[in-house]
């Protein structure tokens, strides 16, 4: 795999860890700040913040794959 590939691989990975991380923050304050009053927005926060880890967990399963294919 050539070095430009890799370099948007590492990119997409960086960029899906950030959406993560602000999805987790999301979670992180409605846990800290507006429970129990906000119970119901839960499932979605929940939902979207799994999604978001699940996204960036498998580029970063193509970038390691990536990396173990190429001779760099």
């Amino acid at each position: 795999m050539d070095s430009l590939t890799l370099a948007a691989l590492e990119k997409d990975v960086r960029r899906l860890r950030r959406i993560a991380s602000e999805w987790a923050g999301q979670l992180h304050d409605l846990v800290e700040d507006r429970l129990p009053a906000a119970f119901q927005e839960i499932p979605g926060i929940a939902q979207s913040t799994y999604d978001a880890c699940q996204a960036w967990a498998e580029a970063e399963a193509r970038l390691t794959a990536a990396r173990t294919e190429s001779p760099l």
